[in-house]
């Protein structure tokens, strides 16, 4: 295919879906296979969704209707111009997971909102992960109640893991924020491809300056992958006794599977001066200091993930001012967003005539 695409590639190429529709598949997939940077455009008659579907899997990147007008043609060229635009981009992200000591201590709240206010104050490029196999609520919380696929069927087609694709599966929040979402019901059991999700990982990666990632409570081999390979754990607790007593397992665990203790970081959420069970226990129990404390404003967080909008509704909050001078410390020694300037003059000098 290399031959017939080449060599340099070209920057488009049109392929007609309606001559013999799987031969056109095939011929897309095989251009997508030799020449990945070449955008490919469907061209057909028919509006169904499920043929749009099939020419987007095949590695189409526009699904164009038969009879072409030069808006509609203009207008696919502008969208490859801007994600080839996007590409000049590429960061070196870091990777955090946000785990509970147990069910209830405000994980999914903590990571969205910290996310949110990172895409929103400090205009970082930043990614949420739902990694609850079931019933994952972060969509939900941010008010996003539209959402098309999930994160595992993107790792159960890591085979095909582009730009494009990883496009499909985004989610985009007012406040900035980017968000793969979880399955939205029970899916059973996944078999999950061996090195797929760091695989995963490691392109996020390169598209996003922070990637989050609200982990299910409990530890699987999923998510001790996760935790090996982030930057950054923070384990979020709540000053109860069987919280606390939870926190000192998790570590004993991580400690038995080598997990540098400095990459474990703990997050005391719900916070209030005086409580039963006291900050000084709790770092004596945990054996370390107490990362970060979250106040407790239950309910204002409550009125945020009523209204989905953490940005709006947390403005002038406590628990906001809070979040802001936390994302404010990572994102001053974050060195995330090296940017990769690759020149790509040829590709717009054609767009511009």
């Amino acid at each position: 295919m290399r031959e017939y695409v080449g060599d340099p590639s070209p920057d488009i190429c049109l392929v007609d879906f309606d001559r013999e529709r799987q031969s056109a598949a095939l011929t897309a997939e095989q251009i997508h296979a030799a020449a990945p940077d070449t955008a490919i455009f469907a061209i057909s008659t028919q509006r169904q969704p499920d043929r749009i579907i099939e020419a987007m899997r095949s590695g189409c990147s526009e699904y164009l209707v038969k009879p072409l007008d030069r808006d509609q043609l203009l207008n696919a060229v502008a969208r490859v111009a801007a994600r080839k635009r996007e590409r000049k981009e590429t960061y070196s992200g870091q990777v955090f997971a946000f785990v509970g000591a147990k069910g209830g201590c405000g994980v999914t709240t903590l990571a969205t909102q910290f996310g949110a206010l990172l895409a929103s104050s400090l205009r970082r490029k930043t990614l949420v992960l739902d990694l609850h196999p079931d019933f994952g609520d972060a969509a939900l919380y941010l008010g996003l109640t539209k959402t098309n696929y999930h994160f595992f069927e993107l790792l159960e087609n890591i085979d095909r893991l582009d730009t494009d694709f990883l496009r499909s599966f985004l989610v985009h929040h007012s406040s900035g924020l980017d968000l793969i979402p979880a399955p939205e019901g029970s899916g059973g059991s996944r078999e999950i491809i061996p090195g797929a999700l760091m695989q995963t990982v490691d392109f996020l990666r390169q598209h996003f300056e922070f990637v989050i990632a609200d982990l299910p409570p409990g530890l699987n081999d999923e998510t001790f992958e996760f935790i090996r390979g982030c930057d950054q754990l923070y384990l979020v607790t709540v000053a109860e006794v069987s919280a606390v007593r939870n926190v000192v397992r998790q570590m004993e665990y991580f400690a038995r599977k080598d997990v540098p203790k400095d990459k474990i970081r703990v997050i005391l959420n719900r916070h209030q001066k005086r409580s039963v069970v006291t900050d000084e226990q709790i770092e004596k129990v945990i054996g370390q200091k107490i990362y970060w404390r979250v106040p407790n404003q239950y309910p204002q967080v409550m009125k945020t993930i009523h209204e989905g909008d953490p940005v709006a509704q947390l403005s002038s909050s406590e628990v906001a001012r809070n979040l802001k001078e936390w994302a404010g410390v990572i994102g001053k020694r974050s060195g995330a967003g090296n940017k990769d300037k690759r020149d790509n003059a040829k590709f717009f000098g054609l767009w511009n005539r």
